[in-house]
């Protein structure tokens, strides 16, 4: 229930079309009750019974001996019955047989204008449901920190907030048409049947204890079986997820048959969960079908007696509440179907707000600074820092300044803490001890959007998104001058390549920028960060993937973006050690040196020579 009232919180704005549902919902109830209603009249018109016992002075003799209602509910009735048979029989037998006509023709006209209206004004509640959740849940994700995504398959994600949100648009249907039409329906049908002869009645409501039982027990199974269902496509999502992007890995290794082997048993796992699921939840409606089958034979029995030995009901009387009868097993099939869709539907939901209640690790403080720039220094303070699911240090209490202006290249060998360092200065993570700060200022009191708009990051891995090159450096400014971007492009050694395409700047360059070569891609990011022209630059081995070619036109980029800025490189090329104002060389997560290239390259002993022989000489 508690997964259910967080649902509803999403349906709040949508209240007045909701309202509007619930109202053509309820119409739509009293007509359909009306529409079999009419029956009664009809076929004493048909049959020429309107002489005998009318059937308001029946039921009024009925209820008085048994005392089943209050006698100013009989006396409202039998009014409202006079009238209206008073109505229809004033006339001939063939104007009555026209007025009910022209009255069923109506009700089941206005019926289905109702009913439409409902479907559309509940449509908007769902489809709004669904996109303020899906909405919700794509935004919080921005919110997380990166150990989030660490530990997080991205096809469990990508299913969390496609399939499973989708899921959940069954319980809007199932509580705010089927919890109110159904019984609605139920009660008019059932008010209908009462009215007409309570005795057989009391045979109908023999099946709700017993129908009431199969639900709670076939829901119970089907909210486990749900989650796991919707855990499998979460694993079908990834298997594809990872195939797709790995796809010239998978080429190269031959491995296709082996991967269409791994997709196989994920689809085959899915396809045996789900036929088990349908099994069950198909059971419900045959077995409350039968249970009411039975009943009705009861009441058809019964009431024939009562038609055809005791005489003290009229057989339009006896088919006008067969036919109500009948008209209470769809409600019925349908109630007992609509805890199924409320179990799979919570399930599904639970999956959406666990991303949801993920607390984001970094967030603003209450009292944040908004700072623009870096006017003196950048100060590492006793930094430690290890990753939440190991207890092993990555950094070990490192202290060291970079002064503005600075170039201050990182030295080591692969796993000595490197990265790490450069992903907390711009909080991607935040430190386990100690503090960075930027002029006096902990980056933790500093907003979180202005710190990182003051750096500009080019990783090995360059990330462009499936759009054209002039939106990709002009990544999410819209409406940005061409000649703004074109400077940038020309100032990374972008410009040239790009008019070589035919659609120049309007080149789209695929998914993760697969239409172009890794060179290019690189030049791209970097005309990005030039674009924003950001004080403080991190470069993460950028040139390391590259061939020679790109990779003396990429470093001349790289060089040209250093200028006046402050920056931390994670060196590879041997120019970049040289001209840095200070290198750090880590090990196992410590400084175990820093000073200018000569400096370091003074002692036979040194740890920095030693890696510079193996690693940046030519």
């Amino acid at each position: 229930m508690k997964t259910y009232s967080r649902i509803l919180n999403f349906i709040k704005p949508y209240w007045k079309h909701l309202s509007a549902s619930i109202f053509c919902t309820i119409l739509f109830a009293v007509l359909n009750g009306a529409s079999v209603y009419l029956t009664i009249p009809l076929l004493d018109t048909l049959f020429q019974e309107q002489g005998k016992v009318k059937p308001q002075e029946q039921t009024q003799m009925i209820d008085k001996a048994n005392g089943l209602l209050p006698h100013w509910v009989t006396d409202v009735k039998e009014a409202v019955s006079q009238a209206f048979n008073n109505f229809i029989f004033s006339g001939s037998k063939t104007e009555a047989l026209m007025k009910i006509c022209v009255l069923v023709l109506f009700t089941f006209l206005t019926k289905n204008i109702f009913g439409y209206l409902q479907a559309y004004y509940l449509a908007t509640v769902e489809q709004g449901l669904i996109k303020d959740m899906r909405d919700s849940a794509y935004k919080h994700l921005h919110k997380l920190p990166m150990s989030f995504f660490k530990n997080e398959k991205t096809g469990n994600l990508i299913s969390r907030i496609t399939n499973d949100v989708n899921a959940v648009q069954a319980s809007v249907s199932a509580v705010f048409l089927n919890l109110i039409r159904e019984p609605l329906t139920i009660l008019v049908f059932l008010g209908i049947a009462i009215s007409i002869s309570w005795k057989l009645m009391l045979f109908s409501i023999v099946i709700l204890p017993v129908s009431l039982f199969v639900i709670s027990w076939i829901g119970l199974i089907l909210r486990r079986h749900s989650i796991l269902l919707q855990e499998k496509m979460a694993d079908i999502t990834t298997v594809l997820h990872e195939t797709i992007s790995g796809v010239k890995i998978v080429k190269a290794f031959g491995m296709e048959e082996y991967e269409n082997k791994k997709f196989m048993r994920q689809t085959k796992s899915y396809f045996n969960l789900f036929l088990k699921i349908v099994r069950i939840r198909n059971a419900s409606s045959p077995i409350t079908e039968f249970l009411s089958v039975v009943v009705g034979v009861f009441i058809v029995y019964y009431g024939g007696k009562l038609v055809l030995e005791e005489g003290t009901l009229k057989a339009s009387e006896f088919l006008g509440f067969l036919f109500s009868i009948f008209q209470l097993m769809p409600p019925i099939k349908e109630l007992s179907g609509v805890n199924n869709r409320l179990q799979e539907s919570s399930a599904a939901a639970e999956r959406v707000f666990e991303i949801l209640d993920t607390k984001p690790g970094i967030e603003d403080r209450q009292d944040a600074l908004r700072v623009d720039t870096l006017s003196e220094k950048i100060t590492f303070q006793n930094l430690s820092f290890h990753y939440e699911d190991s207890e092993q240090l990555v950094l070990n209490d490192l202290c060291f300044t970079i002064n503005k202006g600075e170039i201050v290249a990182l030295v080591g060998s692969s796993g000595s803490g490197k990265t790490t360092l450069v992903d907390l200065l711009p909080r991607f993570y935040d430190p386990t001890s100690g503090s960075i700060l930027i002029d006096g200022i902990d980056i933790k009191d500093i907003k979180i959007e202005s710190l990182r708009s003051m750096m500009g990051i080019v990783t090995q891995e360059t990330v462009l998104f499936n759009d054209t090159i002039r939106n990709n450096i002009a990544y999410g400014l819209d409406n940005y001058p061409m000649d703004k971007i074109i400077k940038a492009a020309k100032a990374a050694n972008a410009h040239d390549f790009i008019m070589q395409f035919p659609h120049g700047y309007d080149t789209v360059v695929g998914e993760r920028g697969a239409k172009i070569s890794g060179g290019q891609r690189q030049r791209i990011s970097i005309a990005r960060a030039l674009l924003v022209n950001p004080p403080i630059m991190i470069f993460d081995e950028a040139t390391s993937a590259l061939d020679n070619e790109s990779e003396v036109l990429v470093q001349e980029a790289i060089e040209r973006l250093m200028k006046e800025r402050t920056t931390v490189v994670i060196a590879h090329r041997l120019s970049t050690i040289r001209n840095a104002d200070k290198i750090l060389v880590l090990e196992k997560g410590r400084i175990i040196q820093q000073g200018r290239h000569e400096e370091l390259m003074e002692s036979s002993k040194s740890v920095y020579r030693k890696l510079y022989e193996l690693q940046f000489r030519d």
